[in-house]
C-alpha cells in the first residue's frame, strides 16, 4: 500500500477528500487527538469495517505508523479501493503539521 505524507492527509482531511483512520487505543486518543479523525482501535477494525468508507481514500494513522501499516493492509485485503499508510502516525503529523499535538 502507498504511504500518505501528514500533510497530504491534513489537506485531504480538510478539504473533505479523504477520510484519517486513527487505529490507537482511546487511552491514546485522549492523550493527543486531531480533530475531524475517525477513531477505531485496531483490534476493533475486523467488527467495524462498516463504519468506514468506500468511496473515499482512507489514510490510517497510529503512533508511529507499524500499526496503520497493519491496518492498511487488512482494508486493502478486505477490499477497500484506496488506502494509505500514514508512516510516522501522530508524532510525525505533531512535527510537521500541528505542533499543538501533544507528543508522546
Amino acid at each position: 500500500m502507498p504511504d500518505c505524507s501528514p500533510a497530504d492527509a491534513a489537506r485531504g482531511l480538510n478539504a473533505a477528500t479523504l477520510v484519517v483512520l486513527d487505529v490507537r487505543e482511546p487511552d491514546e486518543c485522549a492523550v493527543a487527538t486531531i480533530q475531524g479523525t475517525l477513531c477505531i482501535p485496531m483490534g476493533e477494525i475486523p467488527a467495524r469495517t462498516n463504519e468506514l468508507p468506500r468511496d473515499l481514500p482512507i489514510a490510517v494513522l497510529c503512533h508511529h505508523g507499524m500499526r496503520s501499516a497493519q491496518v492498511a493492509a487488512f482494508l486493502e485485503r478486505a477490499g477497500f479501493p484506496t488506502v494509505f499508510n500514514i508512516p510516522g502516525g501522530i508524532d510525525r503529523w505533531s512535527i510537521e503539521v500541528d505542533p499543538s499535538i501533544p507528543r508522546y
